[in-house]
């Protein structure tokens, strides 16, 4: 029922043979499964199009001039796109291309190939994708995709789209995929579960290594209904001499130490002095951990140290300026959005078409792609993706750069969660350096001899570009997303009674 069936030869694997006038193919394929109403079913499109460019012959037997300008109407690609189901019929090897065509398309592929073994079958639930046929039950297939509701249509195509993305967009993704799963072969006690490879982001970024348990994951807690810890452990990364009682890195230290959510306090010092004298740091109510960075270079404030004991991380760079108020809003906020970077300080990275290069601005706009990681929250899983995952080479330019840290944490965030970061409130300036154009002789000091004063430096922006580009070529594309969300707390500038507010002292900043 209306069902057309062609048959044709793949003009790459068949060499015509003549017999008399007629055209002897010893190698048929069926074609052109056209389901009428909702569902089109694309297959081969391209070798009925090769047929004619390459032999030049009609085989007039096979197919009538009616169905060779349907296959002349229609863009193969275009097509595909547009389709719902693929047919992905046997190929002359193992495998079909086709099917690969059909998951970049996000179209469901068919299965149409007994006794075929898909791809990383041991770890990918197929049925999950695609729908498995019987090649000797081919008129069944428009009754069985017709039967299919809309909604697991949907999942279908979203699945497609996210096993596309995680283990076959690129060679480097495959051969990944096959060595990790070799890797759970041998080390089988810390291998990934089934749902760490069949859902989001993929066994690739779930690194067993770092926890065989799910809830170690930010991207599982909604899956097993679980919440992270309700404490935070803020990291201050620390570059300048202790010199006076009123330096940044004081300040922020006590008003951090006040936060309710706060577990305890590490400042990571990556100053070329020696360690200041225990009694030269304010007293608090939560520990404070001094730990001399490792070679004092930029990345090893990202390295996953043992004295992290909470979820949640608080990245802070020494004259970052956040009141309590702030520093609590901002936890409560990270706790609905537990695999995002939540934060302050918002940036953006923009196409330069003159250039034909990826451009980064620091401009005060409403859209962003990128918060930095001097006044950020996010997960501690992802200092050890950071610095298990990413190559080293990435790593080394950082560290050489002595710039560009926050931007590789953006883009690795990103790349794993494919969603934008979180800006909270509409604060602008977060460094206090930064503030008012008045120079007092520590502050002074300061930018001088510190490197967290290389905002200040004219190369700083050109080299953040060169860092944008770098790191987009190594992901193979540009993973970063731009939004236009800010989250304010509840009756934020609205004209009532500051009684009312529970975050008073954000609107007063």
């Amino acid at each position: 029922r209306d069902l057309k069936l062609a048959m044709l030869v793949d003009p790459h694997q068949s060499k015509g043979k003549r017999t008399g006038s007629r055209i002897f193919l010893p190698f048929l394929r069926f074609t052109d499964l056209k389901l009428y109403g909702e569902l089109i079913i694309p297959v081969c499109f391209s070798v009925f199009k090769n047929l004619f460019e390459v032999s030049k012959v009609k085989p007039a037997a096979l197919v009538n001039s009616d169905s060779l300008c349907l296959f002349c109407r229609y863009d193969y690609k275009e097509m595909l796109h547009n389709s719902t189901f693929c047919l992905v019929p046997r190929g002359r090897r193992l495998g079909s291309f086709r099917f690969l065509e059909a998951l970049q398309a996000a179209c469901v592929p068919v299965m149409l190939s007994n006794g075929w073994e898909l791809p990383f079958s041991e770890i990918i639930d197929w049925n999950t994708a695609a729908v498995i046929g019987d090649e000797r039950l081919l008129l069944q297939i428009p009754t069985t995709v017709r039967s299919i509701h809309q909604d697991k249509i949907l999942s279908l195509r979203q699945q497609t789209q996210f096993l596309w993305e995680a283990y076959f967009s690129s060679v480097e993704k495959i051969v990944l995929t096959t060595l990790e799963i070799i890797q759970d072969r041998v080390l089988e006690h810390g291998s990934r579960s089934s749902l760490m490879w069949n859902s989001h982001p993929g066994g690739l970024f779930a690194l067993p290594q770092y926890s065989g348990y799910l809830g170690d994951f930010p991207f599982y807690y909604a899956t097993l209904g679980i919440k992270p810890y309700p404490k935070f452990t803020a990291v201050i990364h620390a570059v300048s001499p202790l010199v006076s009682q009123s330096q940044p890195i004081l300040k922020l230290l006590v008003a951090v130490a006040k936060s309710q959510y706060c577990a305890q306090i590490i400042v990571l010092w990556n100053c070329d002095k020696p360690l200041p004298a225990k009694h030269r740091w304010p007293a608090t109510s939560v520990p404070v951990i001094v730990i001399e960075g490792e070679n004092k270079v930029m990345s090893s404030r990202f390295l996953p140290y043992e004295s992290i004991v909470t979820d949640a991380v608080l990245s802070l760079d020494e004259d970052t300026v956040l009141s309590t108020t702030e520093v609590d809003f901002a936890f409560t906020v990270w706790q609905s959005f537990p695999e995002r970077i939540v934060g302050y300080p918002a940036r953006s990275h923009f196409w330069d078409s003159n250039k034909e290069r990826w451009g980064y601005t620091s401009k005060w706009t409403n859209d962003y792609s990128m918060v930095l990681t001097g006044a950020a929250m996010f997960h501690r899983y992802y200092h050890f993706l950071y610095t298990h995952y990413l190559p080293s080479s990435l790593k080394n330019m950082v560290d050489q750069l002595a710039n560009c840290e926050d931007i590789l944490m953006n883009f690795l965030v990103s790349a794993v969660t494919k969603l934008p970061p979180i800006k909270i409130t509409q604060k602008k300036q977060y460094k206090e350096t930064m503030m008012g154009q008045s120079c007092f002789i520590n502050v002074c000091f300061l930018l001088q001899s510190s490197r967290a004063s290389r905002w200040a430096d004219p190369d700083h922006f050109a080299q953040r570009q060169t860092c944008m580009n770098k790191f987009a070529s190594w992901f193979g594309a540009m993973p970063l997303v731009h939004s236009q969300v800010r989250l304010d707390p509840v009756l934020f500038k609205d004209q009532v009674s500051i009684l009312r507010k529970k975050y008073r002292d954000i609107e007063r900043l």
